[in-house]
């Protein structure tokens, strides 16, 4: 990931000077950023995840842990934009992310909050930068491109370097590629299942909460989430798949009475100590390219 196998300190200034000519600046890519990763902890019911109902199948952090986390990172996301805009290797990347990791862990206590967003929206953070300098515009679909074309083969020769995190385990154990091979590969997931499920779903609703919500479930459906394989083996992973399939089968947020079975998976994945972290991720990747 972005931060991994880089030590701090490397590497050229994370937050270099730049003057860009378009309202895509660093800094309005930062705050899409961090409102993208509020949105997301914040959505309820969401199985097995922390929320500000309650902590899911987590004992060791809760609603306020994300939000010291958030509040750590604040100026991660606007830097690495930056340093997009000075068309930087992959490396120089994780330098950032490196320095990011290291002020959430301190913010929390050396709990986990926000790596995978310091890695997956990092990257499109700086993509948004280099897109900002080279076409004077970015989207969702042209950030996700440049990820995958200027960083794509670093990350997967990066990926099989790793050996000592939750996502090199699954890997090895259950051939996952997790989310370095869906950064790798430009965000598929979120570009062909995410995206378009919020898009109609928000469009139907008008609104963000529910659209949201069913970006969620149907993310869950379609993933290997490693983080499900990591804590449920197969078995976690397909029960939490066939229980998304359900929800979205019966209406998902269309329905009547979308949140009483929504909040009855929540807690039957909490008993299960089941979290779909993975899909989760993937939602805040979502909600910031829908922001951008």
């Amino acid at each position: 990931m972005l931060a991994e196998s880089t030590k701090p300190g490397q590497g050229i200034d994370p937050a270099p000077r730049a003057t860009l000519t378009t309202d895509v600046t660093p800094e309005k890519v930062g705050r899409l950023a961090i409102g993208a990763l509020y949105r997301e902890v914040s959505l309820a019911p969401k199985p097995g995840l922390v929320s500000p109902v309650d902590s899911g199948s987590h004992a060791d952090m809760d609603f306020s842990t994300f939000v010291r986390s958030l509040q750590a990172l604040r100026g991660y996301f606007s830097a690495i934009a930056r340093l997009g805009t000075q068309m930087p290797t992959y490396a120089q990347l994780q330098c950032c992310g490196v320095d990011a990791e290291q002020r959430m862990l301190q913010a929390t206590n050396g709990v986990n909050t926000h790596r995978g967003a310091i890695f997956n929206i990092g990257l499109l953070c700086a993509a948004a930068g280099v897109e900002s300098v080279r076409a004077g515009s970015c989207s969702a679909e042209s950030v996700c491109r440049r990820v995958a074309d200027m960083w794509g083969p670093a990350i997967a020769a990066t990926a099989k370097a790793v050996s000592d995190s939750h996502g090199a385990f699954v890997q090895r154990q259950y051939g996952s590629g997790g989310a370095r091979a869906e950064a790798a590969a430009g965000f598929p997931s979120a570009i062909s299942i995410g995206l378009p499920a919020y898009r109609v779903a928000h469009a139907r609703t008008h609104c963000p909460q529910q659209a949201a919500v069913q970006c969620f479930f149907t993310l869950m459906a379609e993933l290997e989430d490693t983080n499900l394989l990591w804590r449920g083996g197969r078995q976690g992973l397909h029960f939490a798949r066939e229980a998304a399939t359900t929800f979205l089968d019966q209406g998902g947020v269309y329905s009547n009475g979308w949140q009483i079975r929504a909040q009855a998976l929540h807690s039957e994945f909490v008993s299960r100590r089941l979290s779909p972290g993975g899909s989760a991720d993937l939602l805040g990747v979502v909600l910031f390219l829908q922001a951008l």
